[in-house]
């Protein structure tokens, strides 16, 4: 072999074998790497998992950010970044992974043949709802978010509020108008994996939002969900005091305890923690939106008032807190839109017709017989108005019904106090004559009424009992005519153009917290037919002394006025009905008792009414 030949083979083989060395250190330098790289990420991960309590926790990113990276742990007090300073130096840490793309804000709004709602993939909650049964004059639909920045039904799972963070929305278009149901899901995914999927469900004409809340790959002990946006006023509220609001519109929350429905109009806080809870919600004059819940919870509802700052008549509406624990790796509950008619809420079965109308627990068994009374009082107004298209001529019929059940008791009561009234100057003798004997003098006064045939707990039931049957009618036609969406916008006759609000005449005249839209007529006449009805009916009651008289025909219609100045005209106008019929069934009753009596004579003389010198 030549030389040449020699040294080239030993000059390849060494060149091999240094190359060969060579690649083997640089791969036990790459597993080193490679080794440290993952002893690092455990270090982390293992520190994590310590400082959280779990391994499966719900991370979420920094500030609101949507980039999944270093972010704070559920249940601990540090960053990851931080944590993985403690555990791993720099040289060996490992390099940030690729952060995800960003998940850009955006809403999806849909619509239905109930509503339209706006949702939003910041903490994937309702944003906007737009009712469609409250029509204003100009054909536009209310808003029932009051801010609609801070919404409804925003999440937080223990201590990790989700109401800042940027869900995926996925393919969910922009639009959707719904012909059959419709779920619109949103998905929160963080770095470890774990995934909070929040999901709307809609019906084509259905009143409820189906909310479904999944966790997947974590658990929390317990939830809270905040309806931080309140709720508005449909109607146009009036100017002026909110001391004349009460007959416009309500803003309350409201609830089902499973034992009663409640309205609550609270100061600055309120808790409800009986734990038993069906529903909760807000509610103004003719809509309410509530959470309801598949079953009785022992959830926490806690309100705080806050002030609508643009609107000197609006008292203001409630941000909502539902607390509770979570039983499940699912929360689900139905969201629920109601403009409040009757029949419609009826039919849901869990009480939300009392939303219109509430019993009190100062009388036993109003919240039953009341609410009933309510019920029918509704019932037969859209009767009358099947049969005569005209809601003013149905509360006429109303009033002439109710009425005309209560006249055989009043006759009974007018023709007792007749007769009482006849023997005044006799029972005026027997005071003078037994004042020093009371037990004679009530012996006297018993046989006389006995002798002439005389009830006097005739006079007393007879007068109390056309009233007791009036006042929860009276009351019920309160509530109904003052909040009954039926009347909304309806009109009467002549200048009565809308039955649910005041029959303002004269706008360019105000009078502060008596009448702050303007001259209204028909308190007016309310007004006038209630002096008179109170002057002829205390005609038989001759035995008053004519101080009280005066103080009586002055004092109540005064009273009346002031409250129905600003009173919806439909409740107003069953007032002024009620006066005219008052008047002209005392007249008439007077008149034939007047007629049919003739004067009773004692040998031979006419009696006639002693005066009595005190």
């Amino acid at each position: 072999m030549k030389k040449d030949t020699i040294i080239g083979t030993v000059l390849i083989v060494a060149i091999m074998i240094w190359w060969m060395t060579s690649n083997s250190a640089n791969a036990e330098a790459a597993r080193n790497a490679e080794l440290a790289k993952k002893a690092a990420a455990d270090s982390v991960a293992a520190l994590q998992a310590e400082k959280s309590g779990s391994a499966n926790s719900l991370v979420l990113p920094v500030t609101g950010n949507t980039e999944l990276k270093a972010a704070p742990v559920l249940g601990g007090d540090a960053p990851a970044a931080e944590v993985a300073a403690e555990g791993a130096s720099a040289d060996s840490a490992a390099p940030a992974a690729e952060a995800p793309a960003a998940i850009a804000p955006r809403t999806v709004s849909v619509e239905t043949d109930k509503f339209t709602v706006v949702l939003t993939n910041k903490g994937a909650k309702i944003q906007s709802v737009i009712v469609k049964a409250l029509a204003d004059s100009a054909g536009k639909f209310p808003e029932l978010i009051q801010d609609t920045e801070l919404g409804a039904l925003d999440l937080k799972l223990g201590p990790v509020d989700l109401s800042e963070v940027l869900f995926d929305a996925g393919s969910a278009p922009e639009k959707i108008v719904v012909e059959n149901d419709v779920t619109v899901e949103f998905v929160f995914t963080d770095a470890n994996g774990n995934k909070v999927i929040r999901s709307y469900g809609f019906s084509k004409n259905g009143a409820a939002i189906r909310q479904v809340n999944k966790f997947v790959g974590f658990r929390v002990n317990d939830y809270e969900l905040s309806w931080k946006g309140g709720m508005k006023e449909t109607e146009e509220l009036p100017k002026g005091s909110t001391v004349n609001a009460a007959g416009y519109f309500f803003s309350e929350v409201v609830y089902n305890n499973t034992d009663y429905v409640e309205r609550e109009t609270i100061g600055d806080s309120w808790t409800l923690d009986d734990g038993k809870l069906l529903w909760a919600g807000l509610r103004r004059k003719y809509a309410a939106m509530t959470v309801q819940f598949d079953a009785p919870t022992r959830a926490v509802v806690k309100a705080k008032k806050f002030k609508v700052m643009d609107s000197e008549s609006d008292p203001g509406t409630y941000s909502l807190v539902v607390k509770d624990e979570l039983r499940a790796d699912s929360l689900a509950y139905n969201f629920m839109v109601l403009p409040l008619q009757w029949d419609e809420v009826e039919a849901y079965g869990v009480g939300y017709e009392k939303i219109i109308a509430t019993g009190s627990s100062w009388f036993p068994g109003s919240r039953v017989w009341f609410v009933w009374i309510c019920k029918m009082l509704l019932k037969l107004l859209n009767l009358f108005y099947s049969m005569i298209p005209n809601y003013g001529v149905a509360i006429l019929l109303i009033t002439v019904l109710v009425r005309g059940i209560t006249t055989p008791f009043t006759v009974k009561q007018l023709k007792s106090t007749s007769a009482m009234s006849k023997l005044k100057p006799q029972l005026d003798e027997i005071n003078v004559k037994y004042r020093s004997d009371p037990q004679k003098k009530q012996a006297a006064i018993m046989e006389l009424y006995q002798k002439e045939g005389v009830n006097p707990m005739a006079s007393c039931t007879g007068g109390c009992l056309p009233m007791l049957i009036q006042m929860p009618v009276f009351m019920g036609l309160f509530f109904v005519l003052g909040r009954a969406v039926e009347l909304r916008g309806m009109p009467a006759f002549l200048w009565i153009t809308d039955l649910s609000k005041s029959d303002v005449i004269i706008e360019a005249i105000k009078i502060p917290y008596l009448m702050p839209n303007g001259i209204t007529l028909l308190p007016i006449i309310m007004l006038v037919t209630m002096i008179f009805q109170t002057k002829v009916t205390m005609q038989g009651n001759a035995g008053m002394d004519p101080a009280q008289q005066k103080m009586m025909m002055w004092m109540m219609p005064a009273m009346m006025f002031f409250f129905s100045a600003v009173m919806p005209s439909g409740l107003v106008l069953y007032w002024t009905i009620s006066n005219v019929w008052t008047i002209v069934q005392y007249k008439i009753l007077h008149r034939n008792m007047d007629n049919n009596s003739t004067p009773k004579t004692v040998k031979g003389k006419k009696v006639q009414d002693a005066q009595i010198v005190k």
